[in-house]
């Protein structure tokens, strides 16, 4: 494992491999039981997001990528600078490429392959247009202050709640 963050909340189990400055929040589950989960450097990996694959099917996440609250990443491969939305559900074997961005809550169905540079919404996904030079601007802020959230974390500036004194 390289350095990363991990809530006390997460699961990880199987074959999981992970980049630098990697942060996972509370109740991530990132399974690695059915074929092995790769995950990239400076990945973002939100509350309650699920990582599996299907046996024998690894998946791939990409440097630099989002995933949002509560996504559910069952696919084969999220490209670089890639933003996986709130609540976004990307089934099966699917692939999204490079700077591309699913929006909350898309759907995207087995087997599903997105374009580099695309911007996916609705249920089922499609591709609606390119993303923004502002997007990808966006994606890495997120990536960036995530990062440092991340870092606050570890150096003690957050802790557990207490209860009512």
């Amino acid at each position: 494992m390289g350095s990363i963050f991990v809530s006390e909340s997460t699961v990880i189990a199987g074959n999981v491999t992970f980049g630098e400055d990697c942060n996972l929040w509370h109740n991530t589950i990132i399974r690695g039981d059915m074929a092995p989960v790769r995950v990239g450097n400076r990945v973002n990996i939100q509350d309650g997001a699920l990582l599996h694959c299907q046996k024998d099917e690894p998946l791939e996440i990409g440097d630099d990528v989002v995933i949002g609250h509560f996504a559910l990443v069952h696919g084969k491969q999220v490209g670089h600078r890639t933003l996986i939305g709130i609540r976004a559900t990307i089934l099966d074997g699917c692939e999204t490429g490079d700077d591309c961005m699913i929006a909350a809550c898309a759907l995207l169905p087995p087997r599903t392959v997105v374009p580099d540079g695309s911007l996916v919404m609705g249920m089922p996904g499609k591709v609606v247009r390119p993303v923004s030079e502002r997007e990808r601007i966006y994606i890495r802020s997120i990536v960036e202050d995530y990062i440092q959230l991340a870092n606050d974390h570890q150096a003690g500036k957050y802790h557990p709640y207490a209860g009512i004194d």
